[in-house]
């Protein structure tokens, strides 16, 4: 039996069509994955979330410990309620999964892990934690609603007074905490909006208040399409602990600096960038047909690379994809679809932001 949530009855309720996703049963959609989809690139969105990892970290030397445990560093983010995001690496620079860190008050900082590995970053996490002496805790007591779109924070402030009162003018990539409730001015879909964490027993009046405030019910289907269009990596399909962040384009998200900052994974990611890494791109079918992962690459002059992610944008109504290439600066490529070998366009891997085409159609 599948995890739930403490939203899975809302869902049922609402006619989610529920699926099995890294062990939880959740809403794929609600009847239209693209309107879902638009509703967030248009209006606002929700989505249940609950199935992430939220992990407490607490002892005087926890942010020490999460400079060691993460390739970014969390100093980056500034005081107490910055948000920082980051891969989490092994000794050899794989990427064990890529987590939110937001910095609390002093001995204190909060982990959001993924899903399908929240329990093999809780048992890593816990052991490196051992040398520091810092608390490990896996809050299974809270839940997660993510509110996105251009209009979700003024309709997250109609809906919930305690939000209202505390998080207007709050920044990009801060949060703040109000009780046991925290509100991070984060996401996944390339909009605005909220990342919300309250106690599981609040989850259910949160989701209805922020419903009958108009913001509309979004399940898995439009937040990978949301994700992709904005160019945000899925671990599992474009990242995993055979690459690096170097090859999946997220060598923005390592901090070499200071360079007396021992981070796990430091030594390996020093020779994998004097070596350079993959090239990661976005794509564009310009044939008929649809991206996925795993499909064969080939570039004009012979060199190969695979897709790690792709599918239809309702937004650009275009097939799109990212793909990890040899280096290179070729701008046009092929790629092969069910034995046949479809034209495809080299762009850069970020489709749309704030509901806007990035690139040329």
């Amino acid at each position: 039996m599948p995890n739930q949530t403490a939203l899975n009855a809302v869902h049922r309720q609402s006619g989610g069509k529920l699926v099995e996703f890294a062990g939880w049963e959740l809403p794929l959609h609600y009847g239209s994955q693209i309107g879902e989809h638009m509703a967030v690139r248009k209006a606002a969105g929700m989505f249940d979330v609950s199935h992430m990892g939220v992990i407490d970290l607490s002892g005087p030397r926890s942010h020490a410990f999460v400079r060691h445990l993460l390739a970014n560093d969390i100093n980056r983010a500034g005081e107490a309620g910055a948000a920082l995001y980051s891969c989490m690496l092994n000794p050899a620079g794989g990427i064990l999964d890529d987590v939110i860190a937001y910095r609390g008050d002093v001995g204190r900082c909060r982990l959001v892990v993924n899903a399908a590995t929240r329990e093999r970053d809780l048992d890593w996490i816990t052991r490196q934690a051992e040398p520091f002496g810092v608390d490990v805790c896996c809050r299974a007591d809270l839940s997660m609603i993510a509110v996105q779109g251009p209009r979700a924070r003024d309709l997250a402030h109609q809906a919930l007074p305690w939000l209202s009162a505390g998080a207007p003018g709050l920044p990009v990539m801060h949060f703040i905490t109000i009780g046991d409730a925290q509100a991070a001015r984060t996401g996944y879909t390339g909009e605005d909006g909220y990342e919300l964490i309250v106690p599981s027993s609040e989850a259910v009046v949160t989701w209805e208040a922020l419903r009958d405030a108009g913001v509309a019910p979004c399940g898995l289907g439009a937040r990978d399409s949301l994700r992709l269009e904005a160019g945000l990596r899925l671990y599992g399909s474009d990242m995993d602990e055979s690459v690096t962040p170097y090859d999946c384009g997220l060598a923005w998200t390592v901090a070499l600096e200071p360079a007396d900052r021992d981070f796990i994974g430091r030594a390996a990611l020093l020779t994998r960038r004097a070596q350079g890494g993959s090239r990661f791109v976005g794509l564009i079918l310009e044939e008929p047909g649809v991206l996925r992962g795993h499909l064969r690459v080939q570039l004009p002059g012979g060199g190969e690379g695979v897709t790690t992610s792709g599918g239809h944008s309702p937004t650009l109504q275009r097939s799109i994809g990212f793909a990890r290439l040899p280096a290179g600066n070729e701008d046009r490529c092929r790629v092969e679809i069910r034995g046949h070998w479809k034209h495809c366009r080299i762009v850069p891997p970020r489709f749309v932001k704030y509901g806007q085409p990035l690139v040329a159609l």
